[in-house]
C-alpha cells in the first residue's frame, strides 16, 4: 500500500498494473526528452545574439517540427492502445464477484456460489486491532484466489460510486441501474487496500475496499466457512 512521502505508484499486484507502470515510465521518458529539447532551444534563443535570416522561412525546419510530434504521438499511442485492449479482455474467468456500492459501504456477491453474500463496512477506529490501518480496514474483506482470472461486476444501489484498487490497476465506476465489468489476476498473495473514488455523499471517505488474495486451498477453506 501507499506510504507517507511516496512519489511513485504502489507496487504492482497484477499483470495489468505492471503494464501500466511500464507505460508510465515510457511516456514520462518522452516528456523528459521533449522538455529538455524545448528548454535547450529557449536557453539558446535567449543567450545568443546571433540570428540566421534563413531560419525565418525554412521548409526543412517546418517539416521537422511537424513530423516529429506526430511520430512521438504514435510512439505513445500504440502501447496505450495495447493496454486498453488488454484491460477489456476477459477470457474464461475462474470466479465472478459482484460488488455493489451503497451509502456508505460495499456488498459482495460471489455468483459462482449459491449463498456467499456479505456486506463490508469500515472498521471504526476504536475497534481496530494493533497493526490495522485507520479508515482503510473493513470487517469483511473480499477474498479471492491468487493467479486466477477474476471478473468483477460493479454496480450501485443509490448514487454514483467507484470501485478502485490502485495496486491492481482497477478503477471502475459503480452506476445505479448499470452493470460495469472489469477483470484482474492477482500475481501474489497479500492484502490490498482501495477506496471509493467517486464523491458519493457525506461519508464518501469512509467506505474503503480491502482485497485479500490467497492460495486456492485457503480460498476454498474460507468460502466453505463463510457458507456455514
Amino acid at each position: 500500500m501507499a506510504h507517507p512521502s511516496q512519489l511513485g505508484f504502489q507496487d504492482a499486484a497484477s499483470p495489468i498494473m505492471e503494464e501500466l507502470l511500464h507505460f508510465h515510465d515510457h511516456a514520462l521518458m518522452a516528456v523528459f526528452l521533449i522538455s529538455t529539447l524545448v528548454l535547450y532551444i529557449i536557453t539558446v534563443m535567449m543567450t545568443t545574439k546571433l540570428t540566421n535570416t534563413n531560419a525565418m522561412d525554412a521548409q526543412e525546419i517546418e517539416m521537422v517540427w511537424t513530423i516529429m510530434p506526430a511520430i512521438i504521438l504514435i510512439v505513445i499511442a500504440l502501447p496505450s492502445l495495447r493496454i486498453l485492449y488488454l484491460m477489456d479482455e476477459i477470457n474464461d474467468p475462474h470466479l465472478t464477484v459482484k460488488a455493489i456500492g451503497h451509502q456508505w459501504y460495499w456488498s459482495y456477491e460471489y455468483t459462482n456460489y449459491d449463498d456467499l453474500v456479505f456486506d463490508s463496512y469500515m472498521t471504526p477506529t476504536q475497534s481496530l486491532n494493533p497493526g490495522e490501518f485507520r479508515l482503510l480496514e473493513v470487517d469483511n474483506r473480499m477474498v479471492v484466489p491468487m493467479e486466477s482470472p477474476i471478473r468483477m461486476l460493479i454496480s450501485a444501489e443509490d448514487v454514483l460510486h467507484s470501485w478502485a484498487m490502485p495496486s491492481m490497476g482497477i478503477k471502475t465506476d459503480a452506476i445505479p441501474g448499470r452493470l460495469n465489468q472489469t477483470t484482474f489476476i492477482a500475481s501474489r498473495p497479500g492484502i490490498f487496500y482501495g477506496q471509493c473514488s467517486e464523491i458519493c455523499g457525506a461519508n464518501h471517505s469512509f467506505m474503503p475496499i480491502v482485497v485479500e488474495t490467497t492460495p486456492l486451498e485457503h480460498f476454498q477453506s474460507w468460502s466453505s466457512s463463510m457458507q456455514e
